[in-house]
């Protein structure tokens, strides 16, 4: 199967590049590079450089590679750029995402794989709570309403074009190759710091001084293999929250990671951060009756840490 993955130079689409490759897949990278990192792309996948808002530049990549399926993993992901900078947000998750799906019909892809987000679509999430796919969606954010747009245009294009769809709702995923950036990079952003020595931060969930927000915590190897299912077509549903379901407070992250990592890094206590969700945990029964048990977060956090230090102690190019 030919696959083409949108923001497959980045922190998941490069581990799902990765996976399908094993599996015996042609992988084409299609990437601007403005987040994504060369040195992600996997050998064996022919990385394209473009911009998925640039319409003739999407179109000749889907005539020359003819993909039989889509991932489209690229996108602004971060929460707070989305609120200073709603415009470019849409831009590239409304209308780039727009011209990757008309590539798709007007070169007969047969599946397009889309990541959106569970962590920010439903909004705040009750105490004692898991949101479930049909629940009400009230994002937050720009980002979240974004990501929400997409599943609607996913099911316009079913119902005009007959192009079929999985839409994987990821809750806060972390892994290797994960940066520091947007509102899941917190195991990133300790991990460097607890291996630099430098102080972290627990933003308050609402006031200083509480182990902060509570997040579903998915390890990124969870997420590919949700992907890679969807894109074998092995997935019988429509949409899937890809997630735990386990409530995880920042705190715990931050606790978690020192013991990983055999420091003793004691946390500093911030303000709640404005735009914040307190609390957003899903319901992850239907992803494990489809794909079995998910990656411990001890387990997970574990190989981060490791990545990362790793990373800090490799040998200078």
């Amino acid at each position: 199967m030919r696959v083409l993955v949108t923001g497959g130079a980045g922190f998941i689409g490069s581990h799902i590049a990765d996976a399908l490759l094993a599996a015996g897949h042609e992988v084409l990278i299609v990437d601007n590079l403005s987040t994504g990192k060369r040195s992600n792309v996997p050998p064996q996948a022919t990385l394209r450089e473009l911009d998925i808002r640039d319409e003739r530049a999407v179109t000749a990549a889907f005539a020359d590679f003819r993909p039989d399926a889509v991932s489209h993993q690229a996108a602004q992901t971060s929460v707070s750029v989305s609120t200073r900078d709603p415009i470019l947000d849409a831009e590239v998750n409304i209308v780039g995402m727009i011209q990757v799906l008309r590539a798709c019909v007007r070169h007969e892809a047969q599946r397009v794989v889309f990541a959106s987000s569970g962590g920010t679509i439903y909004g705040e999430v009750e105490e004692s709570r898991k949101a479930a796919i049909d629940d009400p969606k009230v994002p937050l954010s720009p980002y979240g309403s974004s990501k929400l747009a997409g599943e609607h245009y996913l099911s316009t294009f079913r119902h005009e074009h007959g192009l079929p769809f999985t839409s994987l709702r990821y809750a806060n995923v972390y892994g290797p190759r994960q940066d520091p950036h947007g509102e899941a990079g917190v195991v990133a952003i300790f991990s460097q710091r607890l291996i630099a020595g430098t102080p972290i931060r627990v933003n308050a969930r609402r006031e200083p001084g509480d182990p902060g927000c509570v997040r579903d915590y998915v390890f990124v190897d969870d997420v590919v293999r949700a992907n890679v299912a969807a894109l074998e077509g092995r997935l019988p549903v429509p949409t899937l929250n890809v997630c735990t379901g386990r409530p995880t407070t920042t705190l715990e992250i931050a606790e978690a990671l020192a013991r990983a990592l055999r420091v003793e890094t004691p946390p500093d206590f911030g303000p709640r951060r404005a735009g914040d969700l307190e609390r957003s945990v899903l319901d992850a029964k239907p992803f494990l009756e489809l794909l079995g048990p998910t990656v411990d977060l001890e387990t997970g956090l574990a190989r981060t840490a490791a990545w990362f230090h790793a990373q800090v102690n490799a040998p200078s190019p």
